[in-house]
């Protein structure tokens, strides 16, 4: 069977499959299972494509009069408007229905389509200075022309930056902005990758490289932490029944001395059955330390977006805790627990797509993709349960309720999950994030930093406690921000993801103009 074969396999075994298989709905139109509710119920008033008619006012474009988000939608949809000629939805649409028609509509609004991954869109860096609420700044480029599927940075003391790219492996970006050849010896990476559906663009495979991290006593040790898809072939009953490659997340250190990757040690690795034929897209890969030894790494989805993620058995859908050198601590939360995996620190995620720990308050923090909605920012308390596949503020991709208990036998309290800190919903695709900390940017200090894909969005994110207080967006509209780092300097590098190359860029503050 061939590679393209196989990996199609396994493709069609993920329930995301609802997201690529509509392929009888119109290429521009509203989604199927959305779509045609709007244009039953709503188009007459307010247009086809949201642009307003002679009975309604438009939808997009303006103002709303009751607020833009989506349960606010949703209530001036149920409520209706009768002295306005707009009748009260909920007397005959469903609960479901008018959530599904609210963000539908928020979506359109932000041009944050389910279906719009914006790998292609037209690329042009930002000239002069930028003015943000608290500081300016202006952007610089680092490097450019790098494989268009990037995926960490980590800067290094001398100035040096450390860049994986998830095809290709493990680099050092010099401080004049020269890439070198690859680091030999470090985990092998598979570039077999293939693109299910042409109009998401979405290259999947096994094998891929994932996040880098330098120990907190790098300077001392020399540490570094490598993050990936550990491929394999013929090695366990999935991959024979299938015949297809499988991979799963192991996290390793070791060192770099001239473009050598040395001394290599496994600090956690699951059991060879628990590898599946899931692609690596789905992954997690993120690493972060605390200040205590602890090492911290995230994983999504499992042998498919369902099955194990609520089972403490299985490593899928986790954040796991272990020592640095990969022992396990003995205050985790469910060491000594029948059969539960003693690294486990978290578990309901479906795909981690940051990992970052809050020195000020001592806390672990993620975000994460949710379906349609339900983009994440959460804080992380041991033990807790963050609810995939059971309960998410987003929908299925087919517009149905997120609700797999019943399928897979679990009965839970909705006061047993632990709620996210920030919805983002309609989802701009969350990624990496950090805490901002450092002279260049004060007023920015402890605020959130993150970066979206396919809303092609650097957010700032001010915090009171673990509440929100302030929202801003810092660039928009540029391309799809994979990484986020601080460098030596206290300035802010970003790693950019685009189909024409990728590129690693700083934010470096500026006076503001007069």
């Amino acid at each position: 069977m061939s590679i393209v074969r196989r990996l199609l396999s396994a493709y069609l075994m993920l329930s995301c499959a609802a997201l690529v298989g509509q392929e009888n709905r119109k290429r521009d139109g509203p989604p199927e299972g959305y779509g045609p509710l709007y244009q039953e119920q709503c188009a007459v008033c307010h247009g086809d494509r949201l642009q307003g008619a002679a009975q309604g006012t438009p939808l997009a474009g303006v103002e709303l009069a009751h607020g833009d988000s989506v349960n606010e939608i949703a209530a001036s949809i149920a409520n209706g408007s009768p002295d306005k000629g707009m009748p009260k939805w909920s007397k005959t649409l469903s609960d479901m229905q008018i959530k599904n028609l609210a963000l539908f509509v928020a979506e359109s609004r932000s041009d944050l389509s389910y279906r719009n991954f914006n790998y292609s869109t037209q690329f042009e860096m930002p000239k002069g200075v930028i003015e943000s609420q608290e500081h300016a700044f202006r952007l610089e480029t680092v490097i450019e022309g790098l494989d268009p599927l990037p995926f960490s940075i980590e800067p290094l003391p001398d100035g040096r930056i450390l860049l994986t790219e998830k095809k290709r492996g493990l680099s050092i970006i010099s401080k004049d902005g020269e890439q070198s050849a690859l680091i030999e010896g470090a985990p092998k990476t598979y570039d077999d990758t293939f693109i299910p559906n042409p109009n998401l663009k979405q290259e999947w495979g096994y094998g891929w490289m994932l996040d880098v991290a330098i120990h907190p006593d790098y300077e001392e040790n020399g540490w570094v932490y490598i993050h990936y898809g550990d491929r394999c072939s013929d090695c366990n009953e999935i991959s024979r029944e299938q015949s297809t490659p499988v991979s799963l997340n192991k996290l390793v250190r070791g060192r770099i001395r001239d473009g050598q990757w040395i001394d290599e040690e496994v600090v956690w690795q699951a059991d060879l059955k628990y590898y599946g034929s899931v692609p690596d897209i789905g992954a997690g890969g993120r690493i972060s330390f605390d200040d205590e030894g602890h090492v911290f790494l995230s994983m999504g989805l499992g042998v498919d977006n369902h099955t194990g993620i609520q089972d403490l058995s299985t490593p899928w859908g986790k954040i796991h805790r272990v020592y640095d050198d990969g022992r396990i601590p003995l205050d985790n939360p469910f060491v000594g627990v029948e059969g539960a995996m003693e690294s486990i620190w978290t578990y309901g995620h479906r795909s981690p797509q940051g990992l970052e720990f809050r020195r000020r308050t001592g806390e672990l923090w993620e975000t994460e993709m949710g379906p349609r909605g339900g983009d994440e920012v959460n804080r992380l308390i041991p033990g807790r349960n963050y609810g995939w596949p059971l309960y998410s503020k987003g929908v299925n991709y087919d517009g149905s309720e997120v609700a797999y208990g019943e399928k897979l036998g679990i009965e839970f309290d909705l006061d047993d999950i632990e709620q996210p800190v920030v919805d983002l919903t309609p989802s701009p695709a969350v990624s990496s994030f950090i805490f901002y900390t450092g002279a260049a940017f004060p007023e920015w200090e402890n605020n959130i930093i993150v970066g979206t894909l396919k809303g092609r969005s650097l957010l700032r994110m001010e915090l009171e406690g673990d509440k929100v207080v302030q929202r801003e967006t810092l660039l928009q509209d540029l391309a799809r921000f994979r990484d986020i780092e601080i460098g030596q300097s206290s300035e802010i590098y970003v790693l950019l993801e685009h189909n024409s190359g990728g590129r690693i860029v700083r934010l470096v503050r500026s006076a503001k103009r007069i």
